[in-house]
């Protein structure tokens, strides 16, 4: 992703503290964010169950967000097969200039 020039960012509700073990023990190559207070699940509709705002779970969505801040894909995330592959290949698609 970076050889693409994109950044990636994780979200979850977990503390400052819980997503630096569980992203040390995963070895993710990205930083992830503390949402503690559900307010970026919300803006981006991913709470669940839906519309309670003491949600446990996050539905595992992903975005593919230009530099002017639009959303230009969404993706479900339940398989992670290929998923760097498919956001790779929507990134050129949108650099050439498609919808």
């Amino acid at each position: 992703m970076e050889a693409a020039d994109a950044v990636v960012l994780g979200a979850s509700f977990d503390t400052v503290a819980e997503n630096k073990v569980f992203a040390e023990a995963e070895q993710f190559p990205f930083r992830l964010l503390a949402d503690t207070d559900r307010s970026v699940g919300r803006r981006y509709d991913v709470l669940y169950p839906p519309d309670d705002e003491y949600a446990d779970y996050a539905r595992r969505v992903a975005y593919l967000i230009d530099p002017e801040g639009t959303i230009r894909r969404s993706y479900d995330v339940t398989d992670v097969e290929g998923f760097a592959g498919m956001v790779l290949a929507d990134l050129d698609a949108l650099r050439s200039g498609a919808p």
